[in-house]
């Protein structure tokens, strides 16, 4: 049987301006309902690791464990390792990999963790069924999405629900699904899932750092990532389109009554009547 592969494109890139927001994450910011499972002997499987902030700071909370991050980009790797030596982690490790074909034994982690990678997939449900081939009897699968179609803000500003449904269309266009939150607990289902905790949660950027922070990050990838490129090369957006809405993202940022919240869908997937995550 030939290996299974990615067949979506990942929409956004590693741009200076992506990266920035994905180096923002955390463990407590965006993997807050998986903590309290956490055993100090666990050994965790970081799907989609990118650079790995969230990698390091679980490996911090299984310091008797180990931890090991994979992401289909190599060169982002490196930042994530270097990341990991600076904080003096010894425990983690990094690989690249296909979230459709994990180079790992069946039943070889405690838990396996993915945020923000199931909208970028073109089988979520092929790769759920894998991170449950690779999660041992009683561990835990733990998925975090965002839901595009569920976010909202204040003001209105004209030209930020261009930016939505553009940004739609692209990742649907390149093979993703940008609502991803709603569907994850249907996905695990269909993956052979039986017991699905699904649970939800926000990021609010409403502070003048945060909004300042949130809109810049936007406006410069609108027209200055790998988003932008495949935007204008689908025919979905010209230069003077996407102009207009990195505009309007800074116009939002500079308003000081501005709010905008991002809606996460979160599942936590264990087969009933298998043991406690950290072992029996």
């Amino acid at each position: 049987m030939p290996t299974p592969r990615e067949t979506a494109v990942y929409t956004h890139g590693h741009h200076e301006s992506v990266l920035r927001s994905h180096t923002w994450r955390t463990a407590a910011n965006s993997a807050a309902y998986l903590l309290g499972s956490l055993r100090p002997d666990m050994r965790v499987l970081d799907v989609g690791c990118g650079p790995g902030t969230i990698t390091a700071d679980l490996a911090e909370l299984v310091p008797e464990g180990r931890v090991t991050g994979v992401d289909r980009e190599p060169a982002i790797l490196e930042r994530a390792r270097a990341g990991a030596a600076e904080r003096g982690l010894g425990h983690v490790d990094f690989t690249a990999g296909d979230v459709h074909a994990l180079g790992f034994p069946d039943d070889s982690f405690d838990v396996v963790h993915a945020h923000q990678v199931l909208q970028h997939v073109g089988d979520p449900v092929a790769a759920l069924r894998e991170m449950r081939r690779v999660v041992r009897p009683g561990g835990l699968v733990a998925v975090r999405d965002a839901d595009y179609g569920a976010m909202t803000w204040y003001p209105e500003i004209p030209g930020l629900d261009d930016w939505l449904g553009l940004y739609r269309r692209v990742a649907r266009a390149n093979g993703g699904e940008p609502d991803a939150g709603r569907r994850l607990r249907a996905w695990a289902l269909e993956a052979g899932f039986t017991e699905v905790t699904a649970t939800s949660a926000t990021w609010t950027f409403a502070t003048p750092e945060e909004r300042r922070w949130w809109s810049g990050l936007w406006a410069e990838r609108t027209v200055a990532s790998a988003y932008a490129g495949r935007a204008t090369s689908g025919g979905h957006a010209t230069d003077t389109e996407l102009r207009a809405v990195s505009a309007a993202w800074r116009r939002w940022g500079e308003r000081p009554e501005g709010w905008f919240a991002v809606l996460h869908g979160e599942i936590l997937c264990r087969e009933p009547g298998r043991g406690d995550a950290a072992g029996a």
